[in-house]
């Protein structure tokens, strides 16, 4: 069974991602923002809330100032949904863990390409 933090960051990392999606309405969110993961503090007083953002560095900036912006609108409707005494600030971190993935699976595929050509020159020398 998990405890009862994990089920608190499962719930509002379920939460806060459908408010993203559906609720906010300022126009610097795109549609390309995820949330990774939620971390909340064992006095539910503070919550960390990773974001993925696909975009230029000027899109990740204006999604995290937006979502900063709204963080008070979103904590008012976590208040409503999910069944806390206390409802945490909600701090946003940018996470690019998603992107370096995505850019070092690039650079090992072209590095493979590489290897596999040299081996076909090779074989065609023989």
């Amino acid at each position: 069974m998990k405890n009862r933090l994990t089920r608190i960051n499962d719930e509002l990392m379920k939460e806060l991602a459908n408010i993203i999606r559906f609720d906010v309405k300022d126009p610097r969110i795109c549609t390309m923002t995820s949330v990774l993961r939620v971390e909340t503090t064992q006095d539910l007083k503070y919550c960390k809330v990773f974001i993925s953002v696909l975009g230029t560095d000027e899109d990740k900036q204006n999604v995290m100032k937006g979502l900063k912006n709204a963080s008070g609108f979103m904590r008012r409707l976590i208040a409503q949904r999910v069944n806390l005494r206390i409802t945490p600030e909600l701090i946003f971190k940018l996470d690019d863990s998603v992107e370096y993935a995505v850019r070092m699976n690039k650079l090992i595929d072209e590095v493979t390409k590489l290897l596999h050509k040299d081996e076909d020159k090779d074989e065609d020398n023989e």
